[in-house]
């Protein structure tokens, strides 16, 4: 099974929302089986990455015997995604390998993805969704494979915004400040969310 790679810049129509320091793509793997293509990861990378995985995509596009379908489905996953970061309301229809987790971080992903955007769930929420605890929901959550897709920053704890990829308030593991995305992501959503409610009131 051959395994694809395209990038996806971290914008918005205004450009991105982080300093150039830290400028943010997107690197998104896929593959196709049984004439059907999913999404097998999504992971946050910088400049250095990008190129790495720019050169891979292109040397895997080139082998690949159906290419052209395979850089149009490329083509979809950046369109989704742009419209994402301009309409937080968006909803992706790009499938995700959940399989590819354990059966119960397939069972967490499963929840995450049915949080709307502009709410969140504390750990403990999803836990007694799940009949689990709240450090079993956090691992899984740590352990997504494909954040923004299968929305693991509408989880937060009951004390605060909680973690992002395996960083929290007192550890930041690597050069990307996870925290910082996962902030923006929730206020981002949020903020579409109360101007739709707005509307809402407005017509009543």
């Amino acid at each position: 099974m051959t395994v694809f790679y395209t990038i996806v810049p971290f914008s918005t129509n205004e450009g991105t929302p982080f300093s150039v320091s830290e400028l943010l793509y997107l690197c998104v793997s896929f593959s196709c089986t049984d004439s059907a293509y999913v999404i097998t990861g999504i992971r946050y990378c910088q400049n250095a990455d990008q190129e790495k995985y720019q050169k891979k995509s292109t040397a895997d596009a080139q082998q690949a015997f159906s290419a052209s379908d395979d850089l149009l489905y490329a083509g979809k996953i950046q369109s989704e995604l742009q419209d994402y970061f301009n309409k937080p309301q968006f909803q992706f229809s790009l499938a995700c390998d959940l399989q590819l987790g354990t059966p119960f971080q397939q069972r967490v992903w499963q929840a995450l993805t049915e949080i709307p955007p502009g709410e969140v769930r504390t750990y403990g929420e999803l836990a007694k969704e799940l009949n689990s605890s709240a450090r079993a929901v956090g691992n899984a959550c740590r352990r997504n494979l494909f954040p923004l897709i299968v929305p693991c920053h509408r989880v937060v704890s009951a004390a605060g915004i909680g973690g992002y990829a395996g960083d929290t308030a007192d550890t930041q593991k690597g050069q990307i400040n996870f925290l910082q995305i996962k902030q923006w992501l929730l206020a981002h959503e949020a903020t579409a969310h109360k101007k739709g409610n707005d509307e809402k009131s407005h017509l009543k």
